[in-house]
């Protein structure tokens, strides 16, 4: 059953700026008290250059009914599975940059709800994101499950047309046009051919405006491609679906923090300790129980193991845990941290650890020309778009997953195009007022 429309609407379109990202929840939460959201069938279009779609592991699936409990267990990954199983989103589609590929591109349909055995929060995907944290159950064990549509949709920097006049707005002229032939000749199936992704070609310059009206991306159906993100986007999203713009300002440029903590021996031993063994394809239901047990206890060691150190470093104490199957190279890591720190803080490691399964954390520093072919694309989709009910923003920067030096640069430049698209905005910088948002400054998985 369809929710009621929104019974209210804001003067002016609210953009709430966060540093931490699952601090967004708590503004969204306020938005469906005051019933400027529905409570359910909300849709998220999630620019990132990271997911976030994980659950906190151990946390009982019936904390999403209290909100102060919840806001206090969400951390930046796994902010957005929580509400899908409160039923307050119905639809996801995650933006990616071309350099973050953690889920696979296409639409993934499955459910999320209650695990009858651990009264924790799980999901019926198979897709390796989720398989290598362990969250995968069958569809049986699952207890007040929610249906999810999640879009994962690769976003390519705009391309300048060659020859192209200049103030010539071609790209701006065919954004409606494309926006309604998405909706009357792609919705019959949701999901445009993929072809071979186009690269970004180089130009002389930044300018935005400049950009806009010499890029030749409209009429390009290559994944990627502006026209390609607006046709999978309209056949999803209608004019009258109360949706969120939700951006995180790394989506621009990215930065694994990680690897500036550790060396790239150390990181090597961390993807080492923590690989994640797939399963084949096409696998039946046993074993793919089987590969996520088998994750599990494989975890469960790691978290142990570097939770003893934390209190015991001694030669005793690695050599119990480097005997263990496939921890051997554990006795080599704690050497070489030790090495440039007497005490080492192991809960990072642990943490570092989690983000090297199979696919390990984006790193990629775009020039200032990048940024402003992104925004260009970012602009050119958002203008196809109905107009959002609220968008929220993160920083990302104390944690270092957007680089502190660009980050108010970027920031500037995406609101003045929200501007641009929406007319006066209600901006609120939430990382300004002191809040718990500027007090952990230390990066976490992500």
């Amino acid at each position: 059953m369809n929710s009621f429309p929104p019974k209210r609407s804001y003067n002016k379109l609210p953009v709430w700026i966060v540093e931490d990202h699952h601090h967004v929840v708590h503004h969204i939460y306020r938005a469906i008290a005051s019933r400027h959201l529905p409570l359910n069938n909300i849709r998220l279009v999630h620019l990132d250059s990271h997911p976030d779609l994980l659950i906190p592991v151990n946390m009982p699936a019936d904390t999403v009914f209290n909100k102060e409990k919840l806001l206090n267990e969400l951390s930046i990954e796994n902010w957005i599975m929580p509400m899908v199983y409160a039923g307050h989103l119905c639809c996801v589609v995650w933006l990616h940059p071309y350099w973050a590929q953690q889920i696979r591109e296409g639409e993934h349909t499955f459910n999320v709800g209650r695990d009858s055995s651990t009264t924790t929060i799980r999901l019926t995907s198979t897709d390796n994101y989720f398989l290598s944290d362990g969250l995968y159950v069958c569809d049986e064990q699952l207890e007040n499950s929610k249906p999810l549509r999640l879009n994962i949709v690769r976003v390519n920097p705009v391309k300048p047309s060659p020859g192209s006049f200049p103030g010539h707005d071609t790209e701006r002229d065919s954004v409606a046009h494309l926006a309604k032939k998405a909706r009357t000749v792609l919705s019959e199936d949701g999901e445009p051919s993929s072809v071979t992704t186009p690269t970004l070609l180089p130009a002389e310059g930044s300018n935005l405006q400049g950009e806009l009206s010499n890029c030749t991306d409209f009429g390009d159906e290559d994944e990627g491609s502006t026209s390609y993100v607006v046709g999978r986007l309209t056949s999803f999203l209608s004019e009258t679906d109360p949706y969120i713009l939700d951006i995180d300002l790394d989506f621009f440029s990215c930065k694994n923090p990680f690897k500036e903590i550790y060396t790239q021996e150390e990181y090597s031993i961390l993807k080492e300790l923590y690989y994640f063994r797939e399963p084949s394809v096409g696998v039946d239901q046993g074993e793919l129980e089987e590969c996520v047990d088998r994750r599990i206890h494989q975890l469960e060691d790691l978290e142990a193991a570097f939770a003893d150190l934390l209190e015991d470093d001694g030669e005793q104490t690695v050599t119990q845990w480097a005997s263990k199957p496939g921890m051997s190279s554990l006795a080599q890591l704690v050497s070489s941290l030790k090495a440039r720190n007497p005490s080492p803080d192991y809960e990072m490691v642990h943490q570092a650890g989690l983000t090297c399964d199979s696919v390990e954390l984006p790193h990629h520093i775009s020039t200032e020309e990048e940024i402003d072919r992104l925004i260009s694309a970012v602009q050119l989709v958002l203008k196809a778009l109905p107009t959002p009910t609220l968008v929220t923003m993160s920083r990302s920067s104390l944690d270092e997953y957007c680089p502190a030096e660009q980050v108010d640069s970027v920031q500037s430049r995406v609101l003045d195009i929200l501007e641009e698209l929406y007319g006066d905005l209600d901006v609120h910088k939430d990382y300004e007022s002191g809040n718990k948002d500027g007090q952990d400054c230390q990066p976490s998985m992500s």
